[in-house]
């Protein structure tokens, strides 16, 4: 029997190492026994920058792992410069648009919740170029993610976002959210009328690609010893340094842990764990707050704070192993926007969590059921400094090491990526 024809628009896709397009990779690969799969995404420029070999044509096809890829050239942007950014993803999405012309008769058309609205829209437009059913992949909600952190204080802007957005939701078949609270904020847009179909599936990781590993491992060591981090105990962040983690207030937490000189010219040793290792906050990623920190750490001469760059995919499995605790962080009214993925990761290579998140969400509701970590609400910086100091206190007992088995035992019983991939597919051919 011939398969269907399944049509992603993605605005990253591998090697961008944008979650979003890591979870994309995996679920097109994952689906190509049930479909003939096609994907429209932007050429390799997350970061910003593109190579020469992108710049030369308007469109690139490519085939990967059995993915039929079309690649639109975009302009290169800066990730603190507005209207740049903005440039980069109206060409995406025209180009997108475009490009839907170009890859033939399609029987299923998928779009995520990113860009904000517009990916919302090419699913909308796909549907009706190529008469196709329309899923909706909502990662993050917006604009309710944009008023949450107070990033537009324009209403008309945020209203007319609203609208454009409950227009994608309606002309969907099928909305897939990936928390119980989101599935709640579909209920909500649509409260007294008809709510669209929708599901929730969890996120996942490939758990066979990300594990934990031991502390000798050869290149967890070259890592840690790379980054300065060998012989430390490692409080990591890894992911998206961006704007709805409250990243810059957290940073000031952080700071009463710090090794350097204060602003009066005394020099702190900061704290130690009983076994004698000093404490190391480390950054793994990029975004657009990550400058703010790094001044910050900059000017308070925070000497045990580490910033590094992204890691190749292959290489996440050692950076995450690196850290001993994890943070996974959203800012205050994030509850029922977005899903901070990053859990999965941490969970997969058996590290406990400090979860600061709102109660009630998806991801804490996790790591509380599985007792892989400790949780606060966002804003409770009293409760995020007691939980750190918790860690460092107990930096040699068996509860920390043990809180990283659960979430490892629980991700492999509930959360594993076939699992989901196996039920997106089901979904969508119901329809």
């Amino acid at each position: 029997m011939e398969k269907k024809k399944l049509l992603i628009y993605a605005h990253y896709y591998i090697p961008d190492t944008a979650s979003t397009g890591q979870i994309l990779r995996e679920l097109a690969e994952g689906m190509l026994d049930k479909f003939d799969i096609t994907v429209i995404c932007v050429v390799p420029s997350y970061l910003g920058t593109i190579e020469d070999k992108y710049k030369t044509q308007k469109y690139y096809e490519e085939n990967i792992n059995g993915v039929k890829v079309l690649r639109i050239r975009v302009p290169e942007f800066s990730k603190t410069n507005k209207k740049s950014r903005i440039k980069n993803i109206v060409s995406y999405f025209f180009g997108a648009m475009a490009a839907t012309f170009k890859v033939g008769k399609m029987d299923y058309v998928f779009s995520i919740s990113q860009p904000p609205i517009l990916g919302g829209l090419l699913g909308v437009w796909g549907k009706w170029v190529k008469h196709a059913k329309y899923i909706y992949n909502i990662q993050d909600f917006n604009p309710e993610q944009v008023l949450a952190v107070g990033y537009s204080k324009s209403k008309l802007i945020t209203d007319v976002m609203m609208w454009f957005d409950k227009f994608s939701c309606k002309r969907s078949d099928l909305i897939i959210t990936v928390g119980r609270d989101l599935v709640e904020t579909v209920e909500k847009r649509f409260s007294g009328k008809k709510v669209p179909k929708t599901v929730m599936i969890n996120n996942w990781i490939d758990e066979k690609e990300i594990y934990p590993l031991d502390a000798d491992n050869e290149k967890v060591l070259e890592f840690k010893k790379k980054y300065g981090l060998d012989g430390k105990f490692v409080i990591m962040y890894s992911g998206n340094i961006g704007l709805y983690y409250d990243l810059e207030k957290l940073i000031k937490v952080m700071k009463q842990f710090r090794k350097g000189y204060t602003l009066t010219g005394v020099y702190e040793e900061g704290p130690k764990t009983k076994d004698g290792r000093e404490v190391v906050f480390a950054f793994v990623g990029a975004g657009s707050v990550l400058d703010k920190l790094v001044l910050y750490s900059k000017k308070h001469h925070f000497e045990n704070i580490v910033f590094i760059p992204y890691q190749d995919k292959a290489d996440l499995i050692y950076s995450l192993n690196a850290g001993d605790v994890h943070w996974c962080v959203n800012a205050k009214g994030i509850k029922g926007v977005s899903c901070p993925s990053k859990a999965y990761g941490i969970m997969a290579a058996g590290k406990a969590i400090i979860g600061v998140l709102e109660s009630g969400t998806e991801v804490r509701g996790l790591i509380e059921e599985c007792s892989c970590g400790r949780c606060c609400e966002p804003g409770d910086y009293v409760e995020v400094a007691d939980i750190i100091r918790w860690y460092i206190e107990n930096a040699d007992s068996t509860e920390i090491k043990q809180m990283g088995m659960n979430g490892r035992k629980y991700l492999e019983e509930k959360l594993t990526r076939d699992v989901s991939v196996q039920r997106y597919a089901e979904e969508i051919l119901k329809l």
